[in-house]
């Protein structure tokens, strides 16, 4: 099972409450439900904490409210800040913030671990299927959840429909391929279809309106509203379970609102700040990250170079993405995926295609 986060909290309980009463009233069915409730408690694991559970030790309400304000939704977070950012919150003293240091301390463990734990806890993380046997085959399983994924290539390479394809096959069951969560799309380009969500949908057997409901959408207007719609990303994720970030693309908004070269250092910064809070989020919430790419013509390549292309952003985003995939076109509908770079991915390519109903196997 994936963990449920913190605020199930209040649907747990009235489950149980249901339960108690069932039980009550019908004491054969408490015997045949009581393994069957044991096993099921040791089951669920809180991913993160949300920042309520700091009333618990002695901070105000309207402190909470403040961290809200500023962007701050999980106990985790505040552990992650730096002691600077959390002074820079309006309302909240320096001998406030050195009391939340101390106190999340206690609540999120940031000290050293034996690599046999890591290896533990890693088993947990789920991978969510593409929709091509033979992507998933390449990424071993699918993508990644808990960290960044980006794929770049040149328009008509499928990235904006892979994006699609995982904001259905997120929703599906673990033994499925998905995580059984909701799904976040920042659309910069104007190229979101929710129409692509319900065929694809269909494809999978799942009911289009319900894979629909479970999809927020948000179209970002410049590279300063889409820095501010994680903030507001942050704030949903921690009221239900999502599993899935989508950001089609990163680097469009920065590319046009930083021009020359005279900026360029400004939006290096930036763009870095942005990636800097999406493995954040990906690391509080144990999400999935997508992220796609535009790429620019590498003069430094020569014109008869197999792919003469780069993806924009630098190192940067070089740095900051787990894993990086490059799309190139194929015959046909047929399109070509690499592994550029990946901690644990094998340098090898696959291929797979483009349908109406999202991404799926390689056409002869």
């Amino acid at each position: 099972r994936i963990a449920l986060p913190q605020c199930r909290a209040t649907a747990l309980f009235l489950t149980i409450n249901t339960m108690a009463a069932m039980m009550e009233a019908h004491p054969e069915y408490a015997h045949q439900q009581q393994d069957e409730g044991i096993q099921e408690e040791m089951e669920i694991n809180v991913s993160y904490q949300t920042l309520d559970m700091l009333q618990d030790h002695g901070i105000a309400a309207n402190d909470i409210q403040k961290l809200n304000d500023a962007g701050f939704f999980t106990v985790e977070s505040i552990a992650h800040a730096t002691v600077r950012k959390l002074a820079d919150v309006k309302g909240i003293s320096e001998a406030k913030v050195t009391k939340l240091k101390e106190i999340v301390k206690s609540m999120v463990p940031m000290d050293f671990k034996t690599a046999a734990d890591a290896l533990e806890d890693r088993k947990s993380l789920v991978q969510l299927t593409t929709g091509s046997i033979e992507l998933d085959k390449l990424l071993e399983g699918g993508v990644e959840t808990g960290s960044l994924t980006e794929v770049f290539g040149e328009f008509r390479t499928g990235k904006t429909q892979l994006c699609h394809t995982l904001c259905v096959t997120c929703q599906m069951s673990v033994s499925d391929g998905g995580a059984e969560g909701k799904a976040i799309y920042i659309d910069t380009e104007g190229t979101f279809r929710p129409k692509r969500l319900q065929e694809i949908a269909e494809r999978f057997g799942m009911d289009p309106n319900v894979a629909l409901e479970n999809v927020a959408y948000a179209r970002a207007h410049n590279s300063e509203h889409q820095m501010e719609l994680l903030k507001m990303a942050a704030a949903i994720m921690s009221q239900d379970r999502y599993a899935l970030i989508v950001v089609d693309s990163a680097t469009a908004l920065y590319r046009t609102d930083y021009t020359g070269r005279g900026e360029l250092s400004e939006r290096q910064m930036q763009m870095g700040q942005f990636l800097r809070q999406l493995t954040r989020l990906a690391e509080e919430f144990g999400v999935a990250v997508f992220l796609t790419n535009q790429v620019v013509a590498n003069p430094d390549g020569m014109s008869f170079a197999k792919d003469s292309t780069k993806p924009i952003g630098g190192n940067i985003i070089a740095h900051a993405c787990t894993t990086r995939l490059r799309l190139r076109k194929g015959r046909g509908d047929n399109r070509i995926c690499t592994v550029f770079d990946s901690p644990t991915l094998a340098e090898a390519d696959c291929q797979f295609a483009v349908g109406p109903q999202g991404i799926c196997d390689a056409t002869e």
